[in-house]
Protein backbone atom coordinates (compact mmCIF):
# COMPACT_ATOMS: atom_id res chain seq x y z
CA UNK A 1 0.00 0.00 0.00
CA UNK A 2 3.27 2.20 0.95
CA UNK A 3 4.30 2.24 -2.54
CA UNK A 4 1.08 2.47 -4.03
CA UNK A 5 0.39 6.17 -2.19
CA UNK A 6 3.91 7.35 -2.60
CA UNK A 7 3.40 6.77 -6.44
CA UNK A 8 -0.10 8.60 -6.30
CA UNK A 9 1.67 11.43 -4.31
CA UNK A 10 4.45 12.13 -6.72
CA UNK A 11 3.01 11.31 -10.23
CA UNK A 12 -0.12 13.79 -8.85
CA UNK A 13 2.65 15.99 -8.19
CA UNK A 14 4.29 15.79 -12.03
CA UNK A 15 1.24 16.20 -13.19
CA UNK A 16 0.33 19.28 -11.61
CA UNK A 17 4.06 20.33 -12.47
CA UNK A 18 3.32 19.85 -15.69
CA UNK A 19 0.05 22.23 -16.07
CA UNK A 20 1.83 24.66 -14.10
CA UNK A 21 4.37 24.53 -16.70
CA UNK A 22 1.31 25.08 -19.78
CA UNK A 23 -0.54 27.48 -17.31
CA UNK A 24 -3.28 25.29 -17.00
CA UNK A 25 -3.39 24.84 -13.42
CA UNK A 26 -7.08 24.72 -13.45
CA UNK A 27 -6.97 21.85 -15.85
CA UNK A 28 -5.56 19.33 -13.42
CA UNK A 29 -8.94 19.85 -10.75
CA UNK A 30 -11.37 19.95 -13.27
CA UNK A 31 -12.33 16.34 -13.41
CA UNK A 32 -12.29 16.32 -9.26
CA UNK A 33 -15.03 18.79 -9.11
CA UNK A 34 -17.43 16.50 -10.66
CA UNK A 35 -19.34 14.19 -8.17
CA UNK A 36 -19.31 11.24 -10.97
CA UNK A 37 -16.06 11.68 -12.25
CA UNK A 38 -14.76 11.54 -8.34
CA UNK A 39 -16.84 8.54 -7.18
CA UNK A 40 -15.69 6.64 -10.10
CA UNK A 41 -12.29 7.61 -9.58
CA UNK A 42 -12.05 6.32 -5.69
CA UNK A 43 -14.33 2.97 -7.12
CA UNK A 44 -11.23 2.50 -9.35
CA UNK A 45 -8.66 3.37 -7.01
CA UNK A 46 -9.79 0.98 -4.20
CA UNK A 47 -10.47 -2.32 -6.98
CA UNK A 48 -7.33 -1.22 -8.62
CA UNK A 49 -5.27 -1.15 -5.28
CA UNK A 50 -6.72 -4.36 -3.84
CA UNK A 51 -6.08 -6.17 -7.03
CA UNK A 52 -2.87 -4.49 -6.79
CA UNK A 53 -1.91 -5.98 -3.51
CA UNK A 54 -3.33 -9.60 -4.63
CA UNK A 55 -0.45 -9.60 -7.87
CA UNK A 56 1.76 -7.89 -5.29
CA UNK A 57 1.53 -10.88 -2.56
CA UNK A 58 1.26 -13.72 -5.49
CA UNK A 59 3.89 -12.64 -7.14
CA UNK A 60 5.88 -13.49 -4.44
CA UNK A 61 5.69 -17.43 -5.43
CA UNK A 62 8.52 -16.89 -7.81
CA UNK A 63 11.49 -15.69 -5.26
CA UNK A 64 9.87 -19.99 -3.65
CA UNK A 65 10.46 -21.91 -6.88
CA UNK A 66 13.54 -23.47 -5.58
CA UNK A 67 14.15 -25.42 -9.26
CA UNK A 68 14.31 -21.72 -10.68
CA UNK A 69 17.78 -20.26 -10.90
CA UNK A 70 17.70 -16.09 -9.30
CA UNK A 71 18.15 -14.56 -12.23
CA UNK A 72 15.15 -15.86 -13.68
CA UNK A 73 12.94 -15.94 -10.96
CA UNK A 74 13.87 -12.38 -10.43
CA UNK A 75 12.94 -11.23 -13.63
CA UNK A 76 9.66 -12.69 -13.35
CA UNK A 77 9.30 -11.23 -10.41
CA UNK A 78 9.92 -7.70 -11.98
CA UNK A 79 8.00 -8.33 -15.15
CA UNK A 80 5.04 -9.08 -12.70
CA UNK A 81 4.60 -6.16 -10.85
CA UNK A 82 6.03 -4.25 -13.62
CA UNK A 83 2.87 -4.82 -15.86
CA UNK A 84 0.67 -4.47 -12.65
CA UNK A 85 1.50 -1.22 -11.26
CA UNK A 86 1.92 0.65 -15.06
CA UNK A 87 -1.33 -0.82 -15.62
CA UNK A 88 -2.85 0.31 -11.87
CA UNK A 89 -1.03 3.58 -12.37
CA UNK A 90 -2.15 4.57 -15.71
CA UNK A 91 -5.96 3.05 -15.52
CA UNK A 92 -6.56 5.21 -12.72
CA UNK A 93 -5.14 8.51 -14.70
CA UNK A 94 -1.83 8.88 -12.24
CA UNK A 95 0.25 9.06 -14.65
CA UNK A 96 -0.85 9.91 -18.45
CA UNK A 97 -0.01 7.44 -20.94
CA UNK A 98 2.76 9.71 -22.43
CA UNK A 99 6.15 8.00 -24.10
CA UNK A 100 8.29 10.40 -21.45
CA UNK A 101 6.26 10.15 -18.45
CA UNK A 102 6.15 5.78 -18.69
CA UNK A 103 10.42 6.15 -19.11
CA UNK A 104 10.43 8.37 -15.66
CA UNK A 105 7.90 5.74 -14.05
CA UNK A 106 10.15 2.83 -15.76
CA UNK A 107 13.55 3.85 -14.28
CA UNK A 108 11.66 5.26 -10.74
CA UNK A 109 10.19 1.81 -10.70
CA UNK A 110 13.31 0.05 -11.74
CA UNK A 111 15.87 1.51 -9.38
CA UNK A 112 13.36 1.10 -6.76
CA UNK A 113 12.96 -2.55 -6.95
CA UNK A 114 15.93 -3.57 -7.56
CA UNK A 115 16.96 -1.76 -4.57
CA UNK A 116 14.86 -2.76 -2.03
CA UNK A 117 14.99 -6.54 -4.13
CA UNK A 118 19.08 -5.92 -3.27
CA UNK A 119 18.75 -4.61 0.42
CA UNK A 120 16.37 -7.50 1.02
CA UNK A 121 18.80 -9.62 -0.82
CA UNK A 122 21.89 -8.75 1.36
CA UNK A 123 19.94 -8.52 5.18
CA UNK A 124 18.60 -12.80 3.80
CA UNK A 125 22.57 -13.49 2.78
CA UNK A 126 23.88 -11.73 6.38
CA UNK A 127 21.26 -13.46 9.09
CA UNK A 128 22.25 -16.70 6.87
CA UNK A 129 26.05 -16.65 7.60
CA UNK A 130 24.82 -15.19 11.29
CA UNK A 131 22.36 -18.77 11.70
CA UNK A 132 24.89 -20.54 10.03
CA UNK A 133 27.59 -19.86 12.03
CA UNK A 134 25.32 -20.60 15.06
CA UNK A 135 24.78 -24.52 13.99
CA UNK A 136 29.12 -24.64 13.62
Amino acid sequence: YFSCMLGALVFNAINVVRHIAKGDVLGYFSPFLSVQNMTGFVFLAIISTYLLAFVQAGATVFNQIEDWPMPKSLFCHFVTLYVAYSLCYILNYWIPFEPMVLLIFSLIFAATFFLIWGIVYLSVKSMSKKMNSKLR
